[in-house]
């Protein structure tokens, strides 16, 4: 797998829990954080060991981000997740 360097600028929005209740995605990716699923976060889907490595922005489709909003990396490749489909490892 290809890295890259990230550089993550910490902010904030007065305005961020109006904006979550306009945009279901951000909603959902906010609250993942703020349950502490945070990137490199090791977790579990069931049985299988994996990491958080991003999240999902998709806001239409069959697996959008307001639904499943984490990106996790496994040994079988990448899955989008739900909140309860996880749990930390």
């Amino acid at each position: 797998m290809n890295t890259r360097s990230l550089v993550v600028v910490e902010g904030t929005c007065p305005e961020s829990r109006a904006r979550q209740r306009r945009d279901p995605v951000g909603g959902s990716i906010h609250r993942a954080i703020d349950a502490g699923f945070r990137i490199g976060r090791r977790v579990r889907i069931g049985r299988v060991c994996g990491s958080v490595i991003g999240y999902n922005i998709a806001s239409s489709g069959r697996f959008g981000g307001a639904s499943y909003p984490l990106l996790v990396e496994t040994e079988f490749g990448i899955a989008k997740c739900s909140m309860t489909e996880v749990c930390p490892a």
